[in-house]
């Protein structure tokens, strides 16, 4: 079991949490700063997505993969990407962490899928072809499956490439 595991169940406590978004989309700039104005229960370090600084802070991430869907990161090493990471938002504020708790169900996580799922149709319309502020692009072999998400061609759909050691999560740099 991993360290995102335990936390999940709450063995590492959360002290803070780093909330990665896309600074090129209008929906997370909005949401970045809604979150900013609301109490905080834990307190939230907003980063963008694929910034010198978030790379920085967290060089073993994949940060092309951040770009496309909402990832927070817990002090204590915990990791949560899409629903998840919604609902960890609303868990760290005052306001919304009883919200949350009703959220981390398993009918719970239905809506925060679906919720999810929406914002990125959103980003779709907003960006066209090249959701994610770029950096999933279809003319790169990408494609979009409104359930499950991002994909490349070159793979086949769910699968991962042979190597991923070649990959960015190797910690070589890409421009940012």
């Amino acid at each position: 079991m991993g360290e995102a595991d335990r936390g999940a169940r709450g063995d590492v406590p959360v002290r803070r949490l780093t909330v990665l978004y896309d600074a090129e989309c209008h929906l997370c700039t909005f949401v970045r700063n809604w979150l900013v104005k609301q109490r905080q229960l834990v307190p939230l370090d907003l980063v963008p997505a694929g910034h010198a600084r978030a790379r920085q802070l967290f060089p073993d991430l994949d940060h092309a993969a951040t770009l496309g869907d909402i990832t927070v990161i817990g002090d204590g090493g915990q990791l949560y990407r899409g629903p998840a990471a919604w609902v960890v938002c609303m868990w760290a504020l005052r306001a919304y962490r009883p919200t949350a708790h009703r959220m981390a169900t398993p009918a719970g996580m239905k809506v925060a899928k679906q919720v999810v799922l929406a914002a990125s149709r959103y980003r779709e319309a907003q960006w066209g072809p090249q959701a994610g502020g770029g950096a999933y692009r279809r003319a790169d072999g990408w494609r979009y499956d409104p359930k499950d998400g991002w994909f490349h061609e070159a793979y086949g759909y769910g699968e991962e490439p042979a190597d991923r050691a070649a990959g960015c999560d190797s910690g070589c740099r890409t421009a940012d």
